[in-house]
Parts: C-alpha cells; structure tokens; sequence
C-alpha cells in the first residue's frame, strides 16, 4: 500500500521563470523552450509552479500540470532572495529549478540550478556588470548557489570543466543537457521574405549577428574586417541585432562611422528582432557570423546551422565543441584579415557554402530541445523521490 502510494505522489517543481518576463533572450528562451516540451508530453506525476516578479507573460502553459504565481517585487535580487525563497518554503516544493545561475540564498529545500557558463569568474573583466555590487554579489551567489545546489545543469563538456575548475564541484553533481533548435528555425520559408527584410532596412545580400553585444564577441574586429570587404563588394549589407554593452556604446559609434566612411547604410543596427522575423532573417542572409572568446552553448549558431546558412564562428571554447567540422572557424578573433578572409570565401566560394550547409544541418540535428528537456525532468524527479 505505502508503495502504490509513493507510486502516485505528484511531485512538486518549482521554477525561477521571471526571465520569461519582457524581451526573451538568453536563458528566457531556453526555458520557455524546455517548459514547452514538458507541456507537450506532460507527466502525470509531475506539477510544475511558475513564479514570475513582475507579470505573467502571454502565451506561458497553463493547465493540469502548470500553475502561475506573481511574486511582485521591485528588484530582481529581492524577487529571488527573499520572495522566491518565502514562496518555495511555503508551497513545500520537492525541488527548485533556478534555470539563471543563482538560487535563494537562504532557502533549506533542494535546488537544482543550470549554468549556461561561469564567465564572471573566469573572466570577471569580460562580463557586463552592472554595479560594483553585482560584481560581488552575483560571483558570491552564484558560486554559494552551486556548491550547495543538488544538481547542476550544464550544457556541454567545456562548461562542465570550468565549473570543476573554478568553483570545486564533484563531476558526479555536474549534469550536461545539450540545448536544442526550435523547429521554426528552418531552411524552408513562413512568411514573406521581402517584407520582413524591409522591415529592418536589408534591401541587398547582407550577413548577420545575433545576441547581446560583449567586447569578448569581437564586434569591432569584425566591421573593420566588413569595412574592406565593402569596399569591394557595395552591394553587402551587415544586420548586427542585440543591445551594444560595450564600454561607451562603441559598437554603435563603430557601425555609425563604417556608414558614414561608406556614404551608405551597410551596417544596419537594431537591439531586438522578435522570434517571428528571426527566423526569416537567418534564412536568408548570405552567412551568420558569431566569434567570442568564452561561451557556455552559444545557441545562435546551432539556429543558423538549421536554417541552412553557412556559420563562422570561433575555434575554441564552446563553440567548437558546437559547431564541430561544420563552421568555418577563426582561430584568432582579433586577426581583422584572418576574418576578412573568410567572410571573402563564404560569400564566393560556392563549393564551401554548400559544404557548410549540409554539415551544418547535419550538426544542427544533434541538438534538440526534448531531449534536454528530459534530462533536466529526469534528473529532477530523481531527486523529487529522495
């Protein structure tokens, strides 16, 4: 009897979501994406708690197995310290899932918490602080968050290593998920591609960056590379997409003074492309282009890879590990003609481009959101029924 009890125990998930809240970037899209897959096969042992800081965004699961809670709070460190943490305890979770690298500092239940990457503490002066506070605060947290968590969730074998590394934590602890490839994010057409590129001022071939703007993601290095490519060819454009967190906006300043050298807009700067035109614009544009010295995943390039376009990006870190033998690689992100050279062959080298294409999406498949997303259900029932 006590094991057809046990048996039928619905356990209790409790998630940090409030990054599912306004423009989704990041982390925000790697749990809806996650919360969605479990919506689509939902477990009936399993009920998941939502708990938002400002709003309850559209379009967020609802139903037997999901539920919604608005802790408003007015800031994010008090949201998760303080009103997450009283939460949790009183909804008496069997585990929290905090999918943003830092977990309520105080709370006694059982944490689960991913780490996309550790880059504030292996390279504290690459990251965006945003106060000298946060600099503390977030290194502290999330290390303290990690060494007493559970579980740790991990993408790939290069972030399971650094956090071995730097904060000491037993491989056993360490869990690598994969992430995974909407399926919009394809090399067949949806929408009217004309509109969607006149819509961000594309009207020749252009190539294209996704993400926030880091100093590590080489931006600069790579519109200096563009800038004589331009000279050659006044018929490219460059999309760069993402908010510029460079010190002095100086990517911004950068694209205005290559336009200006130019006589044309050839850079084209926008902060945010909603996922319904994203898919369009990687689709059609001549190659994506994505280096950086230090990434956890890097799912922008997975994305391109699906969507049948051809990918430069970074040999090294992660993203080698990504990308395998199907992108052409830089191996120094600070080589202008290195880049310049191979932004040259992967607009005319059409053996190459079709080369990149097929193992692109051939590397793309290995990636995808249900199985990650079975990983993490997995593990976390495990612990649930400890």
């Amino acid at each position: 009897m006590e094991e057809k009890v046990q048996k039928n125990r619905i356990m209790l998930i409790g998630i940090d979501a409030h990054s599912l809240e306004g423009k989704r970037t990041g982390v925000g899209r790697v749990l809806l994406n996650l919360i969605l897959q479990w919506q689509r096969q939902p477990s009936e042992n399993v009920k998941f708690i939502l708990y938002f800081k400002d709003e309850i965004p559209e379009g967020i699961p609802k139903g037997k197995i999901f539920e919604a809670k608005l802790l408003k709070s007015c800031s994010t460190a008090k949201f998760i310290h303080w009103n997450l943490w009283r939460a949790a305890k009183k909804d008496k979770l069997d585990v929290l899932f905090c999918p943003e690298y830092v977990g309520p500092i105080f709370y006694k239940g059982k944490i689960a918490v991913f780490l996309h990457d550790i880059v504030y503490e292996a390279h504290p002066e690459w990251f965006n602080w945003k106060s000298a506070a946060d600099k503390v605060l977030l290194k502290w947290v999330s290390k303290k968050t990690a060494q007493k968590a559970e579980i740790v969730f991990t993408p790939l074998n290069f972030g399971k290593a650094e956090i071995i590394k730097h904060y000491g934590i037993k491989p056993e602890k360490i869990i690598i998920t994969g992430e995974g490839v909407d399926p919009a994010f394809k090399a067949e057409g949806g929408k009217e591609a004309g509109i969607v590129l006149k819509k961000y001022g594309i009207d020749h071939k252009f190539f294209f960056y996704v993400a926030s703007i880091f100093s590590r993601r080489h931006l600069r290095e790579i519109i200096k590379a563009f800038l004589i490519l331009a000279e050659m060819r006044p018929d490219l454009q460059f999309l760069i997409a993402g908010v510029d967190y460079t010190p002095g906006k100086s990517i911004n300043q950068a694209a205005r003074k290559a336009n200006a050298e130019l006589k044309r807009n050839a850079i084209v700067r926008v902060n945010f492309i909603p996922d319904e035109d994203l898919s369009e614009i990687y689709r059609n544009c001549e190659f994506f282009v994505w280096l950086s010295d230090y990434e956890g995943f890097g799912l922008p390039v997975v994305e391109a890879m699906s969507s049948g376009v051809p990918v430069m990006t970074t040999d090294g870190t992660s993203l080698k590990e990504v990308a395998g033998d199907a992108a052409y690689l830089i191996k120094n992100n600070t080589n202008i003609n290195e880049i310049f050279e191979g932004m040259r062959s992967l607009l005319t080298d059409g053996i190459l481009r079709q080369y990149l294409i097929g193992k692109g999406r051939e590397q793309a498949k290995k990636f995808n959101w249900k199985l990650c997303a079975d990983t993490i259900l997995k593990r976390l029932s495990e612990e649930s029924e400890k």
